[in-house]
């Protein structure tokens, strides 16, 4: 079993959701030994008792348990499989689990290239954004054995509420193309709804308390509508980082001979907002391809 007294977790990726991640595991007890690439993103964690590592190699060595939550899939690449990386400077009988949304066909890539080192790889892509993060109820979806999954359980389950594993390498990340697949779409929806009130003259919140719990409810419709109409499209999710994974969606489903126009539309629409300055912004700021 992995206790606070017999495991050192090591976390790379102190951003938006991985600072929020770390904390609640540190709050349940464990150490932590972190790193990311700007120091400041990480200082409150540092300031609650973390230790900095210089380098992923540095985290390697004295962690048992190993969580990255970076940006693309370029990073999850070199912090694991580069020449000074973690499964290169990793102990058998670790564990390493990238929480990134990320490729499958590279969660599969490290999962194999780790075992030959006594290493256990999970791919565990999240959904739930900023907030999933902050109150610990992020959905984690699993993929890798069955048997190290349900020896990290106890890990996940102080960062999220809905854990589920769904296969062998690589499935955690497909389900997770899934999501983004659905979410893609409903944002374009959500956006619509709203500008389409606001052009009808109605009180927009107003409408929103009336459709946000019926058959069009939604996460989104709930969670970031009404952060668009206050105008605050500070990420929960950037919208980079989204464009980012609807392209690796887009791949994969052209891999399966899978049309997937809804999808094609939102990447279309983001990029868009991308090329207007919005890279940074929240996805919920789609809402202003509408308003500009």
């Amino acid at each position: 079993m992995l206790t606070p007294e017999n495991t050192v977790i090591g976390f790379i990726g102190t951003g938006v959701m991985g600072k929020s991640m770390a904390a609640h595991l540190m709050k349940a007890g464990y150490s932590l030994i972190v790193y990311s690439r700007t120091k400041e993103k990480a200082q409150e964690l540092l300031e609650n008792g973390a230790e900095w590592a210089q380098t992923p190699k540095d985290v390697a060595e004295k962690a048992k348990v190993i969580i990255t939550m970076i940006g693309y899939p370029t990073d999850v690449e070199e912090i694991y499989l580069g020449e000074n990386g973690l499964i290169a400077s990793g102990k058998p009988g670790s564990f390493y689990i990238d929480m990134t949304t990320s490729s499958p066909s590279l969660a599969t890539a490290i999962y194999e290239e780790a075992k030959k080192y006594g290493i256990q790889a999970l791919d565990a892509p999240v959904s739930g954004g900023d907030v999933g993060a902050r109150e610990a109820t992020l959905s984690i979806m699993v993929g890798g054995e069955q048997e190290a999954f349900d020896t990290v359980k106890p890990l996940f389950e102080k960062m999220g509420k809905n854990i589920v594993y769904q296969g062998k390498a690589g499935a955690g990340q497909h389900t997770k193309m899934s999501n983004q697949i659905a979410i893609a779409s409903n944002m374009i929806g959500v956006c619509e709804a709203i500008i389409y009130a606001e052009k009808a003259g109605l009180n927009p919140e107003n409408v929103l308390k009336s459709i946000s719990t019926g058959a069009a409810g939604s996460w989104s419709l709930s969670n970031l509508a009404p952060r668009m109409l206050k105008g605050n499209f500070e990420p929960g999710f950037y919208i980079k980082h989204f464009i980012k994974d609807m392209k690796i969606a887009l791949a994969e489903a052209e891999r399966m001979d899978l049309p997937v126009p809804g999808l094609s539309l939102a990447k279309s629409l983001y990029e868009q907002l991308a090329e207007m300055g919005e890279e940074n912004s929240g996805t919920h700021a789609l809402y202003k391809y509408w308003k500009n």
